[in-house]
């Protein structure tokens, strides 16, 4: 990709028209991964790579293709599960060939999504500029035009989440396990309790971790919804989360770590009886941190575009799962609730 293509593209100004349902021939889409693959991929390249000049909205396609995947991704799964239970009718009893159950079962197209974001954030990287004076002003569109696309397909393939996602988070495999709770919610139980108060205890365990996320108790579902969406984000490699929350997920693996992580110093030798390095400010600072400290002194830049940019940023952080704590976020609150850097 080439560098800027994460901005809005000049010279676009009218809408794309909705992309049209490619001819299929006689082939069934949902004969195999491949063949579903090969009739999804057309239309997710069109949703998140298209060039637009609204990042607002992403590009559409034809209700008739929207359908079509629609009802190939349906038929897969159907067949994919009859199988699966027609070759292991007993698979629940005596646990046999689990692993194959679960790829029959929606894993492998989960995966297949996984590995597009994966590519498509570290393409976006690859067309970062290298002068980290426009760094911010290049990831705020980039981000912009990748969250609308991948929430577009969120929607176009909701029926992975329905089937796939749900189902996971079911079997414990989602962002928050039990045993992520567990522990803590072990020390309040007392002798006694039902399994009512247990449950009500894990209920309010849950809402603790979503208030890291920036949901307040009592606030609205479109809040509960947005705070959950934050910490599915901030979840390891290995949880199922939803279609949209994996590919912000994958912007911060592929795209904004590499840009937090400072390089790496060959460690001298200290000479016998030196003073170890107390001070270590000295020391390089990772790509985002070098290019946030840019933008915050820049004096040809208006103290609002300064604050925009910074209001932009943290909003992105936060929403692929940067966690508030982490010192380039707290940086940034600093200077929106104080105006300093």
């Amino acid at each position: 990709m080439s560098k800027g293509k994460g901005k809005q593209t000049e010279g676009v100004t009218a809408l794309l028209p909705p992309m049209p349902n490619p001819s299929a021939g006689s082939a069934n889409p949902s004969a195999s991964l491949s063949s579903l693959w090969g009739y999804i991929l057309p239309a997710l390249n069109h949703i998140v790579r298209s060039p637009i000049n609204n990042v607002d909205k992403a590009p559409a396609i034809d209700i008739s293709y929207h359908m079509g995947i629609h009802t190939a991704t349906y038929n897969y799964f159907t067949a994919q599960s009859e199988a699966a239970s027609t070759r292991f009718p007993h698979e629940a009893e005596c646990g046999a060939d689990r692993d194959t159950v679960r790829q029959a079962s929606g894993t492998d197209l989960y995966e297949h999504l996984d590995k597009f974001y994966m590519d498509l954030a570290r393409e976006l990287l690859l067309g970062a500029p290298e002068d980290d004076t426009t760094l911010v002003q290049y990831i705020i569109p980039c981000f912009k035009r990748y969250s609308v696309g991948a929430h577009s397909v969120n929607r176009l393939l909701n029926y992975v989440n329905r089937h796939y996602v749900k189902r996971a988070v079911d079997e414990d495999r989602g962002w928050l396990t039990l045993s992520d709770i567990f522990d803590a919610v072990a020390k309040s139980i007392e002798e006694g309790d039902t399994r009512e108060n247990i449950a009500k205890k894990l209920r309010e365990r849950r809402v603790e971790e979503l208030k890291k996320w920036g949901y307040e108790e009592g606030g609205s579902a479109e809040a509960l919804a947005l705070a959950e969406q934050r910490a599915e984000a901030a979840s390891t490699l290995d949880r199922v989360v939803p279609l949209a929350a994996l590919a912000l997920r994958r912007f911060r693996t592929e795209f904004i770590e590499p840009l937090l992580a400072a390089p790496k110093m060959k460690e001298r030798k200290r000479r016998p009886g030196a003073a170890p390095i107390g001070d270590k400010s000295h020391l390089p600072k990772s790509r985002l941190a070098r290019a946030v400290r840019e933008f915050l002194k820049v004096q040809e830049s208006s103290r609002e575009d300064r604050l925009d940019l910074a209001m932009d940023l943290s909003a992105t952080l936060c929403a692929v799962g940067v966690r508030s704590g982490h010192p380039l976020r707290k940086k940034l609150e600093k200077f929106l609730t104080t105006g300093t850097p």
